[in-house]
């Protein structure tokens, strides 16, 4: 049996002074959420929904509760998840009535599609179970933070088990329609027992163009997770965007890096503490190679 390891994060931005100590502590509660489940012997999947569900119940995170609107003054919520046993992989995009997106992309991981869009989703989340809301439920007003940004959490579990999750509210004035990183693998998240699992937050549309989560996959088969975080952040350059990328490889290695002015995350695996940061400078683990 393996070691277990979680790590969540609350998006790649410019957080305010005044609410950083809100995200780490935001950040804490869904760690502890998925790390209850760990230490009792439970799933990486069912832990990275439960953090991931955490975190879109918090208005303090651009995700479920917390979402904003696009150019139309319309909610359009996106989410994934992924079993790095089986490579299965659900998502939903552009949604506007989920309470939990992420939930019912966990519904989906059975099922023959992997992305399910709008009105076909919403019928999807009927038939298995989904939590339902008016859209103006899910905002809240936000002073002096845009919001505009992702959540998602990677977790290992005793068995080798290895998943990551992401979600996110939207793009605040973005085209009606638009898809962001969020629900796409290989983009804005992976998992792969084999390898380890990512999870993204950052601008949407750069991280598609490098395909930055396997990019940072394909890294993290020859070097530790740390360097290879450093080595997708600098293909990321070439097309420009910030990101912030959190990491669990195969032998519960994690780290976390970003080029974003701030990345609230937090993070603990058997052995190590629960811990949250807003920048990785204040983070004082290494790398382990």
């Amino acid at each position: 049996m393996s070691e277990w390891a979680i790590i969540v994060h609350g998006g790649a931005k410019d957080i305010p002074p005044g609410q950083e100590q809100a995200h780490r502590d935001g950040c804490l509660a869904a760690l502890r959420a998925g790390q209850a489940i760990l230490e009792g012997g439970g799933s990486a999947l069912a832990a990275v929904e439960a953090a991931t569900r955490a975190l879109e119940d918090d208005p303090t995170f651009n995700a479920g509760y917390g979402a904003v609107v696009n150019a139309k003054g319309e909610v359009e919520l996106d989410a994934a998840i992924m079993d790095g046993k089986t490579l299965a992989v659900g998502g939903v995009a552009a949604v506007t009535t989920l309470r939990h997106p992420v939930s019912v992309a966990a519904a989906m991981l059975p099922e023959r599609p992997v992305l399910l869009v709008g009105d076909g989703a919403e019928a999807f989340a009927r038939d298995h179970g989904g939590e339902f809301c008016a859209p103006s439920d899910l905002l809240v007003e936000r002073v002096g933070d845009p919001g505009c940004d992702t959540v998602g959490c990677v977790a290992l579990d005793r068995y080798g088990d290895i998943a990551a999750a992401t979600s996110t509210g939207g793009l605040s004035g973005s085209h009606p329609g638009r898809v962001g990183d969020s629900p796409l693998p290989g983009c804005g998240l992976y998992a792969d027992n084999a390898v380890g699992g990512v999870s993204l937050s950052g601008e949407g549309e750069s991280l598609i163009r490098t395909t930055l989560a396997a990019r940072l996959m394909r890294a993290l088969e020859a070097l530790p997770p740390g360097k290879a975080i450093d080595a997708a952040l600098t293909y990321l350059a070439r097309v420009g965007g910030e990101a912030g990328l959190i990491v669990i490889d195969t032998h519960g290695r994690l780290d976390w890096g970003h080029n974003s002015a701030r990345f609230a995350v937090a993070h603990a695996s058997a052995g190590q503490p629960a811990q949250a940061f807003v920048n990785r400078a204040e983070d004082a683990r290494k790398d382990p190679s």
